[in-house]
């Protein structure tokens, strides 16, 4: 606790102070961010520094894995999502999983979280993505599986993105725009799905 009241310190001595206007501004004006940002509760990923955006710049939405559960499904993530595109009028819409996921591993090794018996009733909901691994990649393991459970993870709640009416008109309309992200934790790295392409290319690298 000591570290973080020294960063509250330094923040409001620091950064605080020289966009004090920004701070103000957002809240007489209320927030109007372009981008909700969907992604893991892992403390390694952190969207405003992978994307050097500003406060007011991304709607955040957390849980364990990045997942989109289904309409059928109300919950805070919905409720979340709702808000970001009826209200904000977000434009952008990216779902942003990463490499070494724990929610990952727990799908592909069940018996590893049986002890953990909310996140045990919570990575059940992804058993899509089960099926989805035995069909498509029966003969891969290790880290080339892993790798594939989190790409085929991300499509898959960029499929239930649009299960939700409020968005799927949205998409018809050319209002929104979804990505599929992946963040490569040791490298840095940030992949985005290429449906032409059919697979993940590297951002820095396409707008080079």
């Amino acid at each position: 606790m000591q570290k973080l009241a020294k960063g509250i310190h330094s923040f409001q001595s620091g950064y605080f102070a020289t966009h004090r206007q920004l701070f103000e501004q957002l809240a007489t004006a209320g927030q109007r961010p372009e981008t909700m940002f969907i992604t893991c509760s892992d403390s390694r990923v952190v969207p405003t520094l992978i994307t050097n955006a500003a406060p007011g710049e991304l709607f955040l939405i957390r849980n364990v894995g990045n997942v989109v559960p289904p309409p059928t499904l109300p919950g805070g993530t919905a409720a979340a999502m709702e808000y970001a595109v009826e209200v904000l009028g977000v434009e952008n819409i990216i779902v942003c999983g990463h490499t070494q996921c724990g929610a990952i591993q727990a799908i592909l090794h069940p018996e590893t979280v049986a002890h953990l018996p909310y996140v045990s009733r919570w990575v059940e909901g992804a058993t899509t993505l089960k099926s989805i691994l035995a069909d498509r990649y029966g003969d891969l393991s290790g880290e080339e599986l892993a790798t594939a459970a989190v790409q085929e993870n991300v499509l898959l709640q960029v499929e239930h993105l649009r299960q939700f009416e409020f968005i799927e008109s949205r998409l018809a309309a050319g209002k929104v725009h979804i990505s599929a992200w992946v963040f490569k934790i040791g490298t840095g790295q940030v992949f985005d799905y290429d449906p032409d392409l059919c697979e993940f290319v590297e951002l820095a690298a396409a707008e080079r």
